[in-house]
């Protein structure tokens, strides 16, 4: 198979690009170091990848800052378990 019928096989039937893909499969990496081993953003932005743009790159995928998400994911978490 060529890449360009690799690329076009993939986003039919994920629905996003192969570094789309990629991408947010490292920001839920991230997402769950700082949540399940308490790295900070920078910490968890290199070990997913491009630091550079990881906290604009979270902010779009789930909605707000990596500390924000953080926090409103611990809230949950802490309701869920108050319940």
């Amino acid at each position: 198979m060529s890449s360009s019928g690799f690329h076009h096989h993939f986003k039919a039937f994920i629905d996003m690009s192969p570094l789309q893909f990629q991408k947010q499969l490292r920001l839920q990496e991230a997402r769950r170091l700082m949540f399940g081993e308490n790295l900070d953003a920078t910490c968890a932005g290199f070990r997913g990848g491009d630091p550079s743009h990881f906290s604009r790159d979270n902010k779009r995928l789930f909605g707000h800052p990596p500390i924000k998400n953080i926090e409103h994911l611990r809230r949950a978490a802490s309701s869920s378990v108050e319940a």
